[in-house]
């Protein structure tokens, strides 16, 4: 039986303070403006200065706690574990003011600036055509609509120039091996890191100790199965010691990866359990699914975005199990188990 989850640490630390985690990193905690928030941002000793993992969202109270935090240390490179706007907001910033360069994998930064400028699939236009196709009714798609560019707003700019990771890869940082460790399901390259010297792992987003990432069906994939590639990739720690600390982006330091790994599998199958249940002899679309698969209606058009590609996501994972029929009906997109 897998050790149970235990947390070493009781709070998290106030914005702009780091506070010591293990040997050689920092642990910073950033607001942000969602129901989740905060992020946990990571300072590792890298010679004479500090490697900042991930950068925040682009807010001014997050850059007054990246000044309170850099007081008397020099940033020598800021490496970013995907292209999420909580992760890669104020790179550009951080490199403007200490000239540490972006370090990130090239599907991230490509899919970042497709983003950021609306190219082709990744435009609001193409999302809400999308969802619209998934049965998500006017009211909440004008909402959408509304709502933006979002990402635009917490990444206002994106370096020029980046340092491009690779899985497998190994970076020296200070006197530690990191090797790195692509993900997949939640964002294109998401990169986590792994040092075997510490026993850590920066799990990113990828591995979080209390809530589920969001896995999405992007606009631009629609018959994609980001679910599958997500659960195979969180296997993948499954080779990692059993007394790994597990820095995550979300939520306090943790061991037991194990374990959570495991609670991971079980709850989307049931969720998948649910859904199937649900469409049993009734053909029903993603939109009229939302409410069965979260258990509540959903407040703002931030966390309809998200729990409508989640829905898509667990739909198209059991369409590509054989365990649900797709149909078209009337240019909407209805799934039936």
């Amino acid at each position: 039986m897998n050790a149970p989850i235990a947390y070493p640490c009781e709070t998290a630390p106030a914005p702009g303070v780091a506070v010591p985690i293990a040997p050689g990193i920092e642990w910073l905690c950033m607001p942000l403006p969602f129901a989740l928030n905060h992020i946990n941002l990571w300072l590792l000793k890298d010679g004479a200065g500090h490697a900042a993992v991930d950068t925040g969202f682009a807010l001014d109270p997050v850059k007054q706690a990246w000044k309170s935090a850099l007081e008397g240390r020099r940033l020598t490179r800021c490496i970013v574990t995907h292209c999420h706007p909580d992760h890669l907001g104020l790179a550009a910033w951080l490199e403007q003011e200490t000239g540490a360069p972006l370090w990130i994998a090239q599907g991230e930064y490509l899919a970042a600036h497709m983003m950021a400028e609306q190219i082709a699939g990744y435009a609001i236009s193409s999302m809400v055509e999308f969802f619209r196709r998934h049965g998500l009714d006017k009211a909440r798609i004008d909402g959408l609509i509304a709502r933006g560019n979002g990402y635009k707003r917490g990444v206002p700019a994106i370096p020029a120039t980046y340092r491009r990771l690779f899985d497998d890869e190994v970076l020296r940082i200070g006197d530690h091996d990191w090797r790195t460790l692509v993900g997949h399901g939640h964002a294109p390259e998401h990169m986590s890191l792994y040092c075997a010297e510490l026993g850590v792992l920066i799990s990113g987003d990828m591995l979080l100790p209390r809530i589920s990432t969001n896995v999405s069906v992007m606009a631009c994939t629609p018959d994609g199965d980001p679910l599958a590639l997500f659960l195979a990739s969180i296997d993948k720690f499954r080779a990692l010691p059993a007394d790994t600390l597990v820095l995550p982006s979300h939520g306090r330091p943790f061991r037991g990866l194990h374990a959570r790994v495991d609670e991971l599998h079980t709850h989307h199958a049931e969720r998948c359990e649910v859904l199937q249940s649900a469409c049993r002899g009734k053909a029903q679309s993603a939109a009229d699914l939302i409410g069965v698969l979260f258990g509540r209606e959903l407040p703002d058009p931030h966390q309809t975005m998200f729990a409508m590609g989640e829905a898509i996501a667990h739909l198209n994972h059991l369409e590509h199990a054989g365990k649900m029929q797709r149909v078209e009906m009337n240019g909407l997109t209805l799934y039936i188990s």
